[in-house]
C-alpha cells in the first residue's frame, strides 16, 4: 500500500531500527503522515505546495510521465494499492455541497486554489466521463496552480509528449459527498479481504475533482493535478487503517490480476493473466534513490525498514 510516489527518495531514504508493537522490526522513528489542513499549520502547506510549483517542468514531470507509461499495469490489477505524504480525509469536507465546496484544500492562499472555469458540455456527443454536478471543466483560476502560474506538461490520456497546457478542474461536490463521506469509508473498512477493500474508494475523489473534463479524470495523467498526491496519500492510509484491524492475517493479504481488466473485471471479455502475490516485482523507473524495482512485500507494511512512515490518525 505503501510506495509513496511524491516523497519516495525521502521515505525510501529512512533509517531502520525497532517497531512498532503490531508491525515487523523496521524502524525507530518513523515519519508521520499528518492531515495536510486540519493538522498542519499554514506555514507547512505553503512550503508544501510550493515544492511541487518548484518542480513543474523538471522532476514533478518525471512523477506524472511514469503514472501516464505504468497505468495500463497499475489499475485493474492486484497491486494497485502498493503503488500510490501529508493526506486529505475527505470526511472533513463531505457532510455537504457547501462544505465540499468551502474545503481549505481549495483556498487560494493555503491551498490547492479552486474549480476551473464552467464549460457548458449539455450539446457535446464525444464525453468519455459524465459526472453528475461537474461545475467547471477549464482552467484553474485562482491559487498556486492557476492558469499563468503552473502547467501540465505531460498527457492527455498516455501521451508521454511535452505538451504544456493549464490545470483543469471540474469539481462536483455532488459526486464527492456521495463517494467520500465517513459512511463510504466505514463499509470499505468493513471489508473481509484486501480484493473487496481495493473496489470500494478509489474512483471517488478522482472524479470529485476531475468531474468530466478535469486532469484529475484522466486515469493516465491525473498526477498532474497535485491534489492527486493527497487523495492518494489518503487511500494509502485507510489501506493501513484496515490492515491494523486484523495485522497478523492482512499484512500479506494481496489479490487481484497482474493483467489490467483480466478477471475478475473482464471489462473487455477473457484475458489471460497470473494472480498478483508478495514476490511480485513493481517497476518505479528513476523514480527511486537506489533501486528501480520493488516488490509488493516491501510496500505492505509502512513501519517496515524499507518505508518507515505512519499516520497521525
Amino acid at each position: 500500500m505503501h510506495l509513496p510516489y511524491l516523497l519516495a527518495t525521502a521515505l525510501l531514504a529512512a533509517a531502520p531500527g525497532s517497531c512498532a508493537p503490531t508491525h515487523d522490526c523496521g524502524c525507530k522513528t518513523p515519519l508521520v503522515r499528518k492531515e495536510c489542513f486540519f493538522s498542519l499549520r499554514n506555514v507547512h502547506k505553503a512550503g508544501f505546495t510550493g515544492n511541487i510549483y518548484a518542480g513543474a517542468k523538471s522532476r514533478y514531470d518525471d512523477f506524472q510521465v511514469s503514472h501516464i507509461v505504468n497505468t495500463d499495469f497499475i489499475h485493474y490489477v492486484g497491486f494497485f494499492q502498493a503503488g500510490a505524504q501529508p493526506y486529505w480525509d475527505w470526511t472533513l469536507d463531505s457532510n455537504s455541497v457547501q462544505d465540499f465546496e468551502s474545503s481549505p484544500i481549495f483556498d487560494a492562499k493555503t491551498g490547492f486554489g479552486g474549480n476551473g472555469v464552467f464549460i457548458d458540455i449539455s450539446s457535446w456527443t464525444n464525453v468519455t466521463r459524465v459526472v453528475s454536478g461537474r461545475s467547471g471543466g477549464g482552467c484553474v483560476t485562482d491559487g498556486p496552480f492557476a492558469k499563468g502560474e503552473f502547467e501540465v506538461n505531460a498527457g492527455p490520456d498516455n501521451s508521454t509528449a511535452y505538451k504544456p497546457r493549464c490545470l483543469a478542474r471540474d469539481i462536483s461536490a455532488k459526486y464527492g459527498i456521495s463517494k467520500l463521506n465517513q459512511t463510504v469509508v466505514d463499509w470499505t473498512l468493513e471489508a473481509k479481504d484486501f480484493f473487496e477493500f481495493d473496489q470500494r474508494v478509489q474512483g471517488g475523489g478522482h472524479l470529485a475533482i476531475g468531474g468530466s473534463l478535469g486532469e484529475m479524470g484522466d486515469m493516465y495523467s491525473s498526477p498532474g493535478d497535485p491534489i492527486f498526491w493527497l487523495h492518494h496519500t489518503n487511500v494509502d492510509r485507510l489501506w493501513d487503517k484496515w490492515q491494523r484491524l486484523d495485522w497478523p492475517a492482512r499484512k500479506s493479504d494481496i489479490s487481484g490480476p497482474d493483467t489490467q481488466y483480466a478477471y475478475p473485471y473482464n471489462f473487455f471479455g477473457d484475458k489471460e493473466y497470473k494472480n498478483i502475490t508478495l514476490a511480485y516485482v513493481m517497476d518505479f523507473g528513476n523514480l527511486l534513490p537506489d533501486r528501480r524495482y520493488i516488490t509488493v512485500e516491501e510496500a505492505m507494511d509502512t513501519q517496515a525498514e524499507r518505508l518507515c512512515y505512519t499516520y497521525d490518525s
